[in-house]
């Protein structure tokens, strides 16, 4: 059964590139720190939030060719 494409499904085509998914990881991460330091808790729980959605869905369960649904 396909899975059906939600608003966050972010295995798309345009994060092939390993490149693509280390930046976008990185930049969320050090906005994270930039919101910390400000002393922002709200913005960065959600910036921090979003950098560990993201690591998780690149890094460890990413699936590009949809094997396994």
């Amino acid at each position: 059964m396909a899975r059906g494409r939600g608003f966050l499904d972010v295995q798309t085509p345009f994060f092939y590139p390993m490149w693509r998914r280390v930046v976008a990881v990185v930049v969320l991460t050090i906005w994270t720190l930039f919101e910390v330091s400000n002393g922002q808790v709200f913005w960065s729980i959600l910036f921090g939030a979003s950098g560990a959605y993201l690591a998780w869905q690149f890094f460890f369960v990413w699936n590009p060719d949809g094997e396994g649904d």
